[in-house]
């Protein structure tokens, strides 16, 4: 009897662990989803076209809420001298700034199906960035993988029915960006053996984030704002929606470290890839996005690319488990996920 009860309760357990990770997999993907819904919306659909405006109402509630967290206890703090802030997160912060920056922009000339058919190209520029700086290895077969990746790229980029040169230079901007901020943080911060939970992380590089923004926004931003006279297009102030999208940001900030606690690489790529495609039909559904069936080919290739790439990375993990790969984006809970939504 008793050994039926202990097997009914570690049933149970399993059952409800289960419950939870799962329930953290689908919380993710909401909100990863949703961010990127909403930003588009509010950039291109609500008369805002303030993309460095909206990345600081970001940062700047991030910043407030990270702070608060931080100063009641509620989060432990990070011991960290000036000198450590300067030369290990300011870069990385000012990089994670061209991030946001650079993607939000992309998405006043490109539509959401088509920025995440790009964003397939990040393993390669991680990846070449990562043998520029010497995190990661060059081999023959990786270089062979990332080519057949860039080409379902330009295929997809061919096929797009509405391209847009601008928009496309912002994305491919953003995640060259995005590429040398993820080898910094390994080759700054994990070598230090820096820790930062998603709320410490946001406590030390929003603010940083928020300062290199603030310059821009005062020449390139600021002035439309204060005199719409200078505006081609009506502006409005959907005040609502950038609390919502702010708030949504910082809550995926956490959602992202649940599901890093809860799964492995593996479950992240595999929800990745379910986000990408929900996205891509959401565009198609909401915006009414035009997709063409070269552009599917073209991404069907990359996206098979990216896959074997993945797998090719946790086999490397699973041989080696003490020694994660360190270029690959899933293992870094430092804004690793954040950058690509915040930013959407």
């Amino acid at each position: 009897m008793k050994a039926y009860e202990k097997g009914k309760n570690l049933s149970s357990d399993f059952w409800m662990q289960a419950a939870i990770t799962y329930g953290c997999i689908v919380l993710w993907i909401f909100l990863s989803t949703w961010v990127i819904m909403v930003n588009k919306y509010v950039l291109a659909y609500a008369g805002f076209p303030f993309p460095i405006a909206l990345t600081l109402t970001h940062m700047g509630f991030c910043s407030a809420i990270a702070f608060v967290l931080v100063k009641t206890g509620f989060v432990a703090s990070v011991n960290m001298d000036s000198r450590t802030y300067c030369r290990n997160v300011l870069p990385i912060a000012a990089l994670f700034s061209g991030t946001l920056w650079l993607g939000n922009a992309a998405y006043l000339y490109l539509s959401v199906a088509f920025i995440q058919m790009l964003k397939a190209q990040m393993p390669v520029t991680v990846f070449f960035v990562g043998v520029l700086l010497g995190t990661e290895k060059y081999t023959l077969l990786y270089a062979i993988n990332m080519a057949v990746v860039a080409v379902g790229i330009a295929t997809a980029s061919y096929g797009e029915l509405n391209f847009n040169l601008v928009g496309m230079i912002f994305q491919i901007s953003s995640i060259l960006t995005e590429s040398f901020r993820l080898c910094l943080i390994q080759l700054l911060l994990q070598a230090s053996g820096i820790k930062l939970n998603p709320v410490t992380t946001l406590y030390y590089v929003a603010p940083a984030c928020f300062a290199f923004l603030f310059v821009p926004f005062a020449f390139l931003e600021l002035p439309h704002i204060m005199h719409p006279d200078l505006n081609s297009i009506d502006v409005g102030f959907p005040v609502t929606w950038l609390l919502i999208s702010a708030v949504s940001a910082f809550g995926l900030n956490i959602s992202v470290f649940l599901l890093i606690g809860r799964s492995s690489a593996l479950t992240m790529n595999v929800a990745g890839v379910i986000k990408d495609w929900l996205l891509i039909l959401l565009s198609v559904v909401l915006y009414q996005t035009p997709v063409g069936s070269l552009q599917i080919f073209g991404y069907g290739i990359a996206f098979a690319g990216v896959c074997w790439y993945n797998y090719q990375k946790l086999q490397g993990m699973q041989s080696s488990p003490k020694h994660p790969e360190p270029s690959d984006p899933e293992n870094k809970p430092l804004l690793s996920e954040t950058a690509d939504e915040n930013k959407s």
